[in-house]
């Protein structure tokens, strides 16, 4: 009963005559949104949708925008889909209105967007609007959710129909390769298309996600020459990949080059990401004195005034450089600009302190920024974490992972490990230990290194082979094999502790794994076995080695089991 009323309201609004329900065309939208959430239009393949002609009454008021924002503006694709159906051929079309293409480019962006790949194909089909323009979307689409073969399959369907030429599906197909890491299929397609067939005219774009996708495998000379043989003009985008290709390779020279050239070049002059990618290189190669140049020519240009971030760059490398006064200075000169310091910038304070030797500075520093209400983050407390594993200062150090926990942030698995190696530098089994056993508890794993540290650090110390038992199987049961490094440490303890039943067994796990075994643990498993009688079992070993381990140098490890078998 109550859904009939419902329904009965509902019907009683949608016919209202129009004048009441719009006073302005102004609320058109909200007006259409409120009717198509009455409507509640589903999937036409699966449903019976009500009969569009109830929104007959907004057709005077169709034009390209009203359709884009309210396809925009549904939460539900199927309204959107509706809507624009409905606006193809409404009942009445007194202004003779047409959807434009970017009315189109709505209807398939809301499609895609919720993996409606189907729906939007046949849509533009219906229309005959598929052209390579939205093939490309297609492309990128798929390309988001991983779906790479369908993205490929998409390009040489077009390429084959020859569909209006083919440029925007490849720039497409090329960006999804690049953003998955697939450069060589990229350049291969490159290779193919472009150089071999001329299949593809490229454009700008064409040559800047190559260039991109090269840099970003670090083929950076394959890179330049590619840059250096583009056909058309580039633009600022392509100068600011290459620019930022050439910096993390180290080769800040030529990035200067490049950003000397923007401005010569009255098309693309430099911009903020041009100098900030510039001064953050000279910054990573320590040369400060060429970053601040760089920063003051910035300056003097005018019309590229730095940013938080460029002098964020600026202030760490000075602070990586030590010199946490200059970078202080520096934060005073971003203020008088206007421009508010971030969290970023004070981290960058508290390694400074930290490089210069100045923990007291450092640690004084974090306690104020947390005096003042900033919102602290991870890198920020690893910084004084590490500070305090290096001042031999653990149980400080375990207090601000508890409060980062406190905050809901997650500590890093290198700040555990720091805590863990000060503990057992500093003789603190038993706390490594738990703080070991609490770590999945607090949000974070440990990995190999976490064990490793421990289990060595115990292994040293006197009467804690059961601790050691203990952590290996949990260390296996969670996913960490062992390496040389832990075998030969606990074959070496086993033998110490004269259990030579689980050295031996330890041995045989190292040969079955093909891993390098050290002469010094052969060594000692041997005199131990020798020791108590097993001589049989010291043959027995050696060769598993000779048939399973071929690049051992069998010569040295066979002159160790002579000399101590002949040995009294």
């Amino acid at each position: 009963m109550c859904c009939i009323m419902m329904a009965a309201t509902a019907s009683l609004h949608l016919h209202r005559p129009f004048a009441r329900l719009l006073p302005e065309s102004l609320t058109v939208i909200p007006t259409i949104n409120s009717v198509l959430q009455s409507l509640n239009p589903q999937n036409p393949k699966t449903h019976l949708n009500p009969d569009p002609s109830i929104l007959d009454q907004f057709s005077p008021y169709l034009t390209p925008n009203v359709v884009i924002q309210v396809v925009k503006n549904q939460t539900s694709p199927y309204h959107s889909l509706f809507f624009f159906n409905w606006a193809s051929s409404p009942g009445s079309n007194p202004n003779h209105y047409r959807h434009s293409h970017f009315c189109y480019i709505a209807i398939t962006d809301k499609l895609l967007s919720h993996k409606l790949f189907s729906l939007a194909a046949e849509l533009l089909e219906t229309h005959n609007k598929f052209s390579d323009f939205m093939v490309g979307k297609f492309i990128k689409a798929h390309g988001d959710l991983g779906h790479l073969k369908w993205s490929v399959k998409l390009f040489d369907r077009v390429k084959r129909r020859e569909l209006e030429g083919c440029l925007f599906s490849y720039n497409s197909l090329l960006g999804v390769l690049v953003k998955a890491n697939k450069v060589s299929h990229a350049w291969g397609y490159f290779g193919q298309i472009v150089i071999k067939t001329s299949i593809v005219k490229p454009d700008v774009s064409t040559y800047t996600t190559m260039i991109r996708g090269l840099c970003k495998m670090g083929m950076i000379e394959d890179a330049e020459k590619l840059f250096d043989e583009m056909s058309c003009p580039k633009n600022l985008m392509t100068y600011n990949v290459i620019i930022d290709g050439f910096c993390k390779k180290g080769l800040v020279e030529k990035a200067q080059r490049i950003l000397d050239q923007m401005v010569r070049d009255e098309t693309s002059s430099p911009d903020i990401v041009s100098y900030t990618t510039l001064i953050d290189g000279y910054c990573k190669k320590g040369e400060l004195g060429n970053a601040m140049r760089c920063f003051d020519e910035m300056v003097s240009r005018g019309n590229c005034e730095p940013n938080v971030l460029t002098y964020n760059v600026l202030i760490n490398g000075l602070c990586l450089n030590g010199d946490v006064d200059e970078a202080r200075k520096m934060m005073s000169r971003m203020r008088l600009s206007g421009l508010r310091d971030n969290i970023a910038t004070h981290t960058s304070l508290l390694k400074g302190y930290c490089i210069a030797g100045r923990s007291d500075e450092a640690i004084k520093h974090f306690k104020e920024m947390i005096n003042l209400g900033m919102s602290l983050d991870g890198k920020s407390y690893a910084v004084i974490v590490n500070e305090y594993c290096k001042l031999a200062r653990p149980d400080e150090a375990v207090a601000l992972l508890r409060e980062m926990r406190v905050r809901g942030i997650s500590p890093s698995l290198g700040s555990f490990n720091a805590v863990l190696r000060s503990f057992i530098k500093l003789k603190g089994h038993d706390k490594a230990i738990l703080l070991l056993k609490q770590m999945p508890q607090w949000g974070c794993s440990p990995n190999f290194i976490s064990y490793s540290e421990v289990i060595i650090g115990l292994l040293g110390a006197d009467g804690r082979i059961q601790d050691v038992d203990m952590l290996v199987n949990d260390m296996i049961q969670n996913g960490h094999g062992l390496d040389t490094t832990l075998y030969s440490s606990l074959i070496q303890a086993y033998c110490i502790n004269g259990d030579a039943r689980k050295a031996v067994c330890l041995f045989k796990e190292m040969i079955r794994e093909k891993l390098l075994i050290r002469k010094e643990c052969f060594e000692i498993l041997v005199k131990e076995l020798h020791l108590k009688g097993l001589v049989h079992e010291v043959k027995n070993l050696f060769d598993q080695m000779r048939n399973s381990c071929p690049a051992c140098d069998l010569e040295t490890y066979e002159g160790v089991l002579n000399e101590c078998l002949v040995s009294p």
